[in-house]
């Protein structure tokens, strides 16, 4: 039960660590303000906010399930996976670290969407903002890639439950977009002071969670890789 309940906080805070990221926080700000431009009715702006929020969270978990069901559906890549899992999980801890703390730098191609298309999906309500959540969510960040392919995959691939990790994930990142569809679907007026306050509070949540990965990944190192333990 204990590891149970640790693989979904793991795989919920990795969820809300990706959503307020700096480059998924403002592309999801920026979204759900654009949304909310094209809807007078603040019941239709949280609406379609929702829908977009939506689509975010089933295109992680879908991605997720894809990825971890297809590699445990093969036996012998699933036997392969639980038998070195262990000892792989330390360096990518490591890895993926060491690029929250920004030591190591990853440029990753972006997603292009015009504003013709941004219009379109915009005006087609709630099943717009959803298509749009769900393709905005594959446009990977350096930070966001680090901790769904170098954390939250390997999490779920070594875990008893890791097809349920995923869908985690997802709902994790969604729940501080559905706290600023809120914020705009009332009018808030100070959303930006908020908005640079949950950045400032990312930096500080990015640098002990890459230094957690790397004490983690250490430790497994000692463990499955040196046998120091």
């Amino acid at each position: 039960m204990t590891d149970i309940f640790i693989g979904f906080a793991s795989a919920l805070w990795l969820g809300v660590l990706t959503s307020i990221s700096p480059c998924p926080l403002a592309s999801n700000v920026a979204a759900i303000s654009f949304l909310s431009k094209k809807i007078a009715h603040p019941a239709l702006v949280f609406i379609s906010g929702l829908a977009y929020t939506l689509g975010r969270m089933v295109s992680y978990a879908a991605l997720g399930w894809i990825i971890v069901n297809s590699l445990l559906s093969v036996p012998q890549l699933a036997q392969f996976l639980q038998k070195y899992m262990g000892k792989a999980l330390g360096p990518l801890l490591i890895l993926t670290g060491l690029v929250l703390l920004e030591i190591i730098t990853v440029r990753l191609p972006g997603l292009s969407f015009s504003q013709k298309h941004h219009n379109k999906l915009a005006e087609s309500g709630a099943p717009g903002a959803f298509l749009l959540g769900f393709i905005f969510a594959l446009a990977f960040c350096p930070v966001s890639a680090a901790l769904f392919f170098g954390s939250l995959i390997p999490l779920a691939i070594n875990s008893k439950n890791g097809i349920i990790l995923p869908l985690i994930y997802g709902i994790g990142t969604g729940l501080p977009v559905l706290v600023f569809t809120v914020a705009i679907a009332l009018g808030v007026t100070s959303l930006s002071r908020w908005f640079h306050r949950i950045s400032r509070l990312e930096y500080y949540t990015r640098k002990i969670t890459g230094i957690v990965f790397i004490v983690v990944g250490s430790y497994y190192i000692g463990i499955y890789i040196l046998r120091l333990f």
